[in-house]
């Protein structure tokens, strides 16, 4: 009966320490709701690749049109068949954008998944083009440095879905502004710091 308390005992704490562990900014990307899943999704719908290759370097380019076209092949073949084509295209495109930066994939998460409060601010910021939505939520002298990020999210927002390099540089201006915002960026430059010491 002990052991049996124990293991259930671990078992509970391995979840809870799942459950309750803050969602990093990185975990954005590979939602179902997140933005390079809902590229894949456009991508997978109008048959123009671009929407999803530009969250990949040109490295991985070539193995996720690859991945791409036959998905778009296998969907042809029934509801089924699309599902698991969809699956298998978003699964292989969070995963290259992933190993692109450097940071580990661990499968994708559902629809509805929570998200940390400055990732949706950030989100929002993108949207309405203002900081508004993260005021009070990083530190006040950050904010010039993410208002001159956001200006370049925003520059860049508007370009031809077919031209990748342009579609690359929007991407980049995201993820350096969502790493700010999150303060990701903030803890690696101290955890960087640390180490020289």
């Amino acid at each position: 009966m002990t052991t049996v308390l124990m293991v259930l005992g671990a078992c509970l704490l391995a979840l809870s320490v799942v459950v309750l562990r803050p969602v990093r900014a990185s975990a954005h990307c590979d939602t179902m709701d997140g933005p390079a899943v809902q590229d894949g999704m456009r991508a997978l719908e109008t048959g123009r690749p671009g929407h999803a290759l530009k969250w990949v370097g040109p490295e991985q380019e070539n193995e996720l049109r690859e991945i791409f076209d036959l998905a778009r092949t296998a969907r042809a073949q029934g509801e089924e068949a699309r599902e698991v084509a969809d699956r298998w295209f978003l699964e292989n495109l969070v995963r290259t954008h992933r190993a692109g930066e450097g940071a580990p994939y661990t499968g994708l998460k559902p629809s509805g998944a929570p998200l940390a409060e400055k990732v949706v601010a950030a989100d929002r910021c993108v949207y309405t083009g203002t900081l508004e939505p993260l005021a009070g939520l990083v530190p006040e002298e950050q904010v010039p440095e993410l208002e001159q990020r956001l200006a370049a999210v925003l520059a860049r927002k508007t370009y031809d879905v077919d031209d990748l390099e342009a579609g690359r540089a929007y991407v980049e201006a995201y993820v350096r502004f969502f790493k700010l915002a999150e303060g990701e960026e903030h803890e690696d430059h101290h955890a960087h710091t640390a180490h020289r010491h």
